[in-house]
């Protein structure tokens, strides 16, 4: 380990010099802007890479086929056993002597927390301002089979983790990979369970923090006048790093107040405009179904809005990437199929919920420009669809809600805050489950890994480093591609599972352990 921490060493001077002037720090940034571009941007390319002859990325369909699988594979399971997982949320079936570190509910806002985020609120707006009302029709569509991806996923998180002496577990696809493998025979397990480690850890430093940072900066900013964002690093630096100190009981604790504040904050809001605007809501459904079956004039049509939908539904939820099942692994509970069930109301609050919220919030407020004679949207020279104010992104959202909520961007950026700091806290225990599967459990292990993430959240805020984040998110992406392999060999055990408690369950051998 001591000849670990030398290059880390030198990483801790190399950032501390970067960010000691401003003029260091830009010229550092425009250096690794190009460095990184030209390093890894075959590797971005190849990731986000359309499938011949379409805009749609073969990343998505991959995501997508695999939540169809699952769904079919599994009887549609988010729809048969959904009372049962608020059963299992409430804690109707908890153990308290059961092995774990944290209850179903806060594994639950764990992983929630890594997702509920800048992805809902100007992901959608990007969304429906390329393919329309119709898009969330799409998006509502993936995010519901993708709760048939986390289903299959978390199962075999629990079931294949690693149980310590202390009580701490370590899970997820790194160990369900290389494990379940092993034990069917199947080679190239621990192959394929190194790369999603190493994917895990670039997507945790980059997207998972650096990104997060950045754009709530960002906010802050825009209200507070502009600063120096190492200031706003520093910060949350100093934040995170007291709360992951302490591990996943400490982030679980955090997290399950924070998921239930964010979300009552930006859900609330979207009802007091849906209400405020309730003889509209007939007609935005109806756009949105129109949309999603004519394209409603957006460019690409129909195809456009499908495109546009799946692609924020998978990048929004997750689903199939198999960062969840990492939070859910610590869960206590000796039935991994428990967690399964939790876990599928994922992406039904994630992106049936909120996604939807905020689109319908778009379309109602009327901020997409239509043309009054043809009734067809008013189309940039880009293909954009024309915006009331011009906005896009995350300002698009604000505007909408702005246009009836005077002070909402300053709720907005409350919420934008609080998703950053939680997504951060929960990636950082994503990253450091694969930094430990590949150099090994210890303290000195994981407060190494613990410092170098908190570094990188000052860089993340003072910088703008684009290439670097395209390059995360490519690496979150790639995530995907060794878990549902991995997945697609293993989901015949997670029917057993499936069978076994269901049968159980029925005779009353698994019983309620408060009413």
């Amino acid at each position: 380990m001591k000849k670990f921490m030398t290059p880390f060493n030198a990483l801790f001077a190399f950032f501390a010099l970067a960010l000691s002037t401003s003029a260091k720090a830009e010229g550092i940034d425009a250096a690794v802007n190009e460095a990184f571009g030209f390093a890894t941007g075959w590797f971005v390319n190849l990731i986000f890479a359309p499938i011949p002859g379409t805009s749609f990325p073969w990343i998505v369909l991959w995501l997508v086929v695999g939540a169809s699988v699952f769904t079919l594979y599994f009887g549609f399971v988010q729809f048969r056993n959904i009372g049962h997982s608020i059963a299992l949320v409430k804690g109707d079936y908890s153990n308290p002597n059961d092995a774990g570190e944290v209850s179903h509910f806060q594994a639950l806002a764990t992983a929630l927390s890594g997702t509920v985020g800048l992805g809902n609120i100007a992901g959608v707006a990007v969304a429906v301002s390329i393919g329309g009302a119709g898009a969330t029709f799409w998006m509502i569509l993936a995010g519901l089979l993708g709760m048939a991806s986390k289903f299959t996923e978390c199962t075999l998180g629990v079931k294949y983790r690693n149980e310590y002496k202390d009580g701490s577990v370590s899970g997820g696809p790194m160990y369900y990979i290389s494990k379940g493998f092993a034990e069917r025979g199947i080679p190239g397990g621990k192959i394929l369970a190194g790369l999603f480690a190493v994917f895990c850890i670039l997507g945790a430093f980059g997207g998972g923090n650096m990104f997060q940072a950045n754009q709530a900066h960002a906010q802050i900013s825009q209200l507070t006048g502009d600063y120096p964002g190492w200031i706003t690093g520093i910060i949350f630096a100093t934040l995170v790093f007291a709360v992951i100190v302490g591990g996943i009981k400490s982030i679980a604790r955090v997290t399950d107040k924070i998921v239930p504040i964010m979300g009552i904050l930006y859900v609330g809001a979207a009802l007091i405009i849906l209400i405020l605007n309730a003889d509209k809501i007939g007609w935005a459904f109806g756009q949105i179904f129109e949309g999603a079956f004519t394209g409603l004039g957006v460019a690409g049509g129909i195809v456009g809005a499908l495109i546009q939908g799946f692609k924020r539904a998978a990048f929004s939820n997750e689903a199939g990437v198999g960062s969840a099942a990492i939070a859910h692994s610590a869960v206590q509970t000796n039935e991994p199929i428990t967690e399964g069930f939790v876990s599928l109301l994922e992406p039904f609050i994630d992106t049936v919920v909120i996604c939807t919220m905020t689109a319908l919030v778009i379309i109602i407020t009327q901020q997409l420009v239509v043309d009054p004679t043809t009734g067809m949207y008013v189309l940039t020279e880009s293909g954009r669809i024309m915006t009331a104010d011009g906005s896009s992104g995350v300002a698009l959202t604000s505007a909408a809600f702005g246009s009836n909520i005077s002070w909402f961007p300053y709720i907005l950026a409350i919420a934008v805050v609080l998703f950053a700091f939680s997504t951060m806290i929960s990636w950082s225990y994503y990253g450091l489950k694969a930094w430990t599967y590949l150099f090994g459990e210890g303290k000195n292990a994981e407060l190494t890994f613990k410092v170098i993430f908190c570094l990188f959240i000052i860089v993340g805020a003072a910088a703008s480093l684009g290439p670097v984040i395209d390059f995360s998110d490519a690496a979150i992406f790639a995530m995907a591609v060794a878990n549902i392999i991995g997945l697609y060999f293993l989901m015949p055990i997670v029917k057993q599972e499936l069978n076994s408690y269901m049968s159980r369950l029925k005779s009353g051998e698994i019983k309620k352990y408060k009413d």
